[in-house]
């Protein structure tokens, strides 16, 4: 048996046994409460049967006290024809009248019976009541085999109702409770398999969305969503490892073949020599520290100095940083900035470093005599910053991609034109984490533009 069988048969017995251990309390509930009202109604019943508390004993007792003795008793029993004879006839029956010595006087309400005389003897079942009379003693009224009083056959009836009645509604509540826990556990074996999966590393599974179940649609929905985390988390992850190899591994085979030709005596010791290695360390140690500024972005860790900021002056010092190389590749930068500008609360390093960035990669794509707009107004949302190149610019469905890591587009924006593929992914970290939003657009002239958007001071 799988995992998964083992997972669901355990997740099925539990909740089977949580059905019928709450079906049995119901049950067991719903007897006690019935059984408590039962006895109460057979209490009052046999308080008022009329064969405990017989009327036939008060018509006795008033004949012997109006006539002193039981002589001619028979005569209060006679039945007379009419609408109460059946009720009349019902008092004497099953009865047997004795006098204070025990003999027999009056037998179903007759005088004939052969007993009539005798010394009763009351068989176990029969029932007796004392006759009394000024205080007295001057018979018994026995009872014989009373049938079984009303009130106890109600209450057997209904008791017998009850179980019968709570029997079948256990079972049905029992058949419908094992309905529900199929189209229960059946989505959660799912989910569980699908843990199960990913746990071993598969994090291309997914589980089946169940709409008939909010609480399962909600379920499957999560496990889905963060199983489609962790698998783009996952192919991130090693789609970063990948890249940073090949990134190293260009420079590296600069120096190597540098280093080796120089140890060979194929190339002299010269400045002309070095200088290419010189610069790929250069480009591995803006590498490393662009790594570095990414993993602690990712940590939460950058640490940032936020004050008040005057948008104009701060990107006049980024363009001024660029100017010279700007001229050496024949490209004009020109600030565009509104006098209504409104102060920002940023870092103001963090943010001149992610500005550069822009600039240095519009630089890298612009070609010669053309012009990089950088423009600076009042938004709705607060300050809106774009960088504007003429270059090749980017596909329209690659324009969401060029924040990714080591992003490149094919042919135009390759490892030749320098960079380490980290820039735009790095300001956005910068700006994002000061509250600001950045995006690219196409520039309808041709071209591309990053727009960044910052809050404006409050």
């Amino acid at each position: 048996m799988n995992d998964i069988a083992l997972s669901t048969k355990i997740i099925r017995r539990r909740l089977v046994l949580f059905v019928v251990r709450a079906i049995a309390v119901v049950f067991g509930l719903t007897v006690l409460i019935n059984l408590g009202f039962m006895a109460d109604q057979l209490s009052r019943e046999t308080r008022n049967n009329p064969y405990l508390n017989s009327p036939t004993a008060a018509i006795l007792e008033g004949y012997f006290l109006g006539n002193g003795s039981w002589e001619g008793v028979e005569n209060v029993a006679k039945v007379r024809p009419g609408i109460f004879e059946h009720t009349r006839r019902s008092l004497w029956e099953n009865t047997i009248l004795v006098d204070h010595t025990g003999r027999v006087v009056l037998e179903d309400g007759a005088i004939t019976a052969p007993a009539i005389g005798s010394v009763y003897q009351p068989d176990e079942n029969a029932k007796a009541m004392n006759l009394t009379a000024s205080d007295r003693i001057i018979g018994k009224l026995y009872i014989k085999n009373p049938p079984f009083p009303p009130g106890w056959s109600l209450a057997t009836r209904l008791i017998l109702s009850v179980l019968l009645f709570s029997i079948v509604t256990g079972i049905i509540i029992l058949v419908i409770g094992m309905l529900l826990l199929n189209r229960l556990v059946s989505p959660l074996s799912e989910v569980i398999g699908a843990t199960q999966a990913v746990a071993k590393g598969d994090l291309s599974v997914r589980v089946p969305i169940h709409k008939h179940n909010d609480d399962l649609h909600t379920l499957s929905e999560g496990f889905n969503s963060m199983a489609e985390a962790l698998e783009r988390t996952d192919n991130e992850r090693r789609n970063l490892f990948a890249d940073i190899a090949h990134e190293l591994r260009t420079p590296l085979t600069v120096l190597r073949g540098r280093l080796e030709g120089v140890m060979d005596g194929v190339y002299p010791l010269s400045q002309e020599v070095i200088a290419p290695a010189l610069a790929e360390t250069y480009f591995l140690e803006r590498l490393v520290e662009d790594l570095r500024i990414l993993a602690l972005a990712d940590a939460h860790q950058l640490h940032f100095e936020v004050r008040d900021v005057e948008i104009g002056p701060l990107i006049q010092r980024v363009i001024d940083l660029f100017t010279a190389q700007a001229s050496e590749h024949s490209i004009t930068l020109r600030p565009v900035i509104d006098a209504d500008v409104p102060r920002v609360q940023v870092d103001p390093q963090r943010l001149e470093q992610g500005i550069s960035n822009l600039l240095d990669n519009a630089l890298r794509y612009a070609p010669p005599n053309t012009m990089i707009d950088l423009v600076v107004r009042k938004s709705t949302d607060g300050v809106e910053i774009d960088v504007m190149d003429e270059g090749p610019g980017v596909a329209e469905e690659d324009l969401a991609l060029i924040f990714n890591r080591f992003w490149r587009e094919e042919k135009s924006r390759t490892r030749s034109s320098g960079g380490s593929g980290l820039g735009l992914a790095i300001t956005k970290q910068l700006v994002e984490a000061q509250g600001g939003t950045i995006r690219a657009l196409k520039r309808s002239t041709g071209g591309l533009i990053i727009r960044i958007v910052l809050p404006a001071k409050r």
